[in-house]
Parts: structure tokens; sequence; C-alpha cells
């Protein structure tokens, strides 16, 4: 599942297996195991995927929306999740109902 779209990506980012692996702090032998589909990708390669290169998680896993996502899609998200975990917060404490 993962291979193909993780080919795709780094075809689209003109990078060669060894230079991906190298940004994403993964062993080139571990990323051609994951392009290959020999090996599911680890989480903190997928971090790093999303993180460096503004891979969008939810295409990559859900087959959703566009491989790459902009800044400001990023930032939104990131927001979301930090609004989110405020209001479970204060649920929490009684502050919300």
């Amino acid at each position: 599942m993962y291979g193909g779209k993780l080919h795709e990506i780094r075809k689209k980012l003109n990078l060669s297996q060894e230079e991906i692996a190298a940004q994403t702090n993964t062993s080139y032998r571990a990323y051609t195991s994951y392009e290959r589909g020999d090996r599911k990708p680890s989480f903190e390669f997928l971090e790093n995927l999303v993180i460096k290169f503004n891979v969008n998680l939810n295409w990559l896993i859900a087959n959703t929306g566009e491989p790459f996502e902009t800044k400001q899609e990023l930032q939104q998200n990131f927001k979301n999740e930090i609004l989110s975990e405020v209001k479970e917060m204060l649920i929490k404490e009684g502050v919300l109902k």
C-alpha cells in the first residue's frame, strides 16, 4: 500500500532513495524495504516524511486529498489539533461541558 505512494512522493521530490532515506533519518535498507512494500514504514519515518516534505498523511494513509499540503494547511491542521486538545483538557477540568 505505501510502496507505490512512497515511490511517487520520492519522484515528485526528485530525490534518490539514498537522499530521501538520509533526509528522513532512515537507513537506506529500511527505506527501500518500505518502497518495495516488504515492510510497513515506522512511525518515526512517516513523521519525518510529513514534517520534512509537507506530505499529506491523509493522502498517504487514506488516499484522500493531495500528496502534499501547503504551509497554510499544515498550520490550520496544527491549530485544530491544539484547540481539540485544549477543549478536552477544559472538559476534564470541568470548565466546559
